[in-house]
């Protein structure tokens, strides 16, 4: 049997190249103001794409270096080196310490932006966590406790930025309320399924169509335990987000320069010039990852009945509700789920990974970006005894997986873009 391994990795990588900050950032950069260039970044891609505009604004345009100046928010191990933009690697998807100073600096300089000067705000993938600021009278760690209760819902990321954006003071437009005496210009990294400007970190420079009410209803839908000083928080009318009208807007805007879809395009073309038929599921998806796994498996297992050479591609953010104590994030569930359910059938292989190169995981760099499978892991699986089923009722796919020899292992990458997620049915 064809090892598909290295496909599978170049149909990924090739999703990933797409939407890289060096690739797609310069062309959509803005003429040099009279005044600074005032740079705030936050997410995955902040170091990187801070790091293009530099190189941009200074070594292209011969901006002088003492009206150029920023903050970029990133997660940990994500920072790359920068001469007048100021790297804060922060955590990430529990917000910490490193967040909280990001933050602050960010809107102090957004406040301190006058008519002449250009604030130009990169976002990406990220951004919620790791530029932090809780309104008043909500603490901390209050905030991170209510994020670890988010995350471990199964809410979808609409869902969870909903209810941080109405306890911030920088998301859901407010750093464009600090910094609306300059002209703000926003590009961003899409990572959100359907691209809604407003759910991209959080928004913190858009309108934002989601309320108060609409915050307290997701607290009661997943039955979390919040306290005290969060649910005054939520019932607090001046900590509802800045809405369409608002002064805050009268000199933004803001425009994608990479989104999920167009990094799927580029996977679907690396596999559909290995000769295999596609089968395009969209860059939208979202749901349980054990249940989308269970519906694409039963496609690749028709495909293959029927002895077609097909690739399922599918992109999106899968969700992952949290009732063992394991570790791993959505693209590996998914794919432990898929191990077991295709367990023993020749011809099919699968990669899923997070375009960012973390999958859930503690926050580390070094954490896998997503799961392999072929025929060498259910060979594995036989042979050490594994069942996955177990593993997927305790949610640690990361141990599964780091048993079988078969995590993707990238690193960040410094963009993000969601998930890609291919089947390979080569059939019989």
């Amino acid at each position: 049997m064809t090892d598909r391994r290295p496909l599978l990795r170049s149909i990924f990588d090739a999703a990933v190249a797409a939407a890289h900050p060096d690739i797609v950032l310069s062309a959509h950069l803005r003429p040099i103001p009279k005044g600074r260039v005032i740079c705030l970044a936050a997410g995955k891609a902040a170091a990187a794409m801070a790091a293009a505009a530099e190189r941009h604004y200074l070594d292209q345009w011969g901006l002088d270096l003492d009206r150029l100046s920023g903050i970029a928010t990133t997660r940990h191990g994500h920072g790359v080196p920068t001469r007048r933009i100021k790297v804060i690697e922060a955590g990430h998807p529990v917000p910490d310490e490193a967040g909280l100073k990001g933050a602050q600096l960010s809107l102090q300089m957004a406040a301190g932006a006058g008519v002449d000067d250009l604030l130009l705000v990169l976002l990406s993938g990220g951004g919620s966590a790791n530029w932090i600021a809780p309104v008043d009278g909500v603490s901390f760690a209050q905030k991170q406790q209510l994020t670890r209760a988010l995350l471990r819902s199964g809410a979808p990321i609409g869902e969870v930025n909903t209810v941080r954006k109405h306890l911030s003071r920088i998301k859901g437009g407010r750093l464009a309320r600090a910094g609306q005496r300059a002209d703000i210009v926003t590009l961003a990294i899409s990572d959100v399924p359907h691209d809604d400007p407003s759910a991209i970190a959080s928004g913190p420079t858009v309108p934002d169509p989601t309320t108060l009410a609409d915050a307290r209803a997701i607290v009661a839908k997943y039955g979390l335990a919040v306290d005290d000083a969060i649910r005054r928080a939520l019932d607090n009318a001046g900590n509802e987000s800045c809405k369409p009208g608002d002064p805050a807007f009268a000199r933004t805007q803001f425009e994608l320069i990479a989104r999920p879809k167009a990094s799927l395009d580029a996977a679907i073309k690396v596999a559909a010039d290995a000769g295999y038929a596609i089968i395009d599921l969209g860059a939208d998806l979202e749901g349980e990852a054990r249940d989308v796994a269970a519906d694409h498996a039963r496609l690749a297992l028709k495909a293959h009945g029927d002895g077609k050479r097909v690739a399922i591609v599918s992109g999106g953010e899968l969700t992952v509700t949290v009732r063992g104590n394991g570790r791993g994030g959505p693209n590996q569930e998914y794919a432990l789920a898929l191990a077991g359910l295709l367990n023993n059938t020749q011809g099919i292989s699968a990669l899923a990974g997070d375009t960012d190169g973390a999958d859930g995981g503690a926050g580390s760099a070094a954490d896998p970006a997503g799961a392999i499978i072929d025929q060498g892991t259910f060979a594995r699986m036989r042979s050490l005894g594994l069942d996955p089923k177990a593993y997927l009722d305790n949610n640690d796919a990361t141990a599964f997986f780091a048993a079988t020899g078969d995590l993707l292992l990238t690193g960040p990458t410094l963009t993000n873009v969601n998930d890609v997620r291919v089947i390979l049915v080569d059939g019989v």
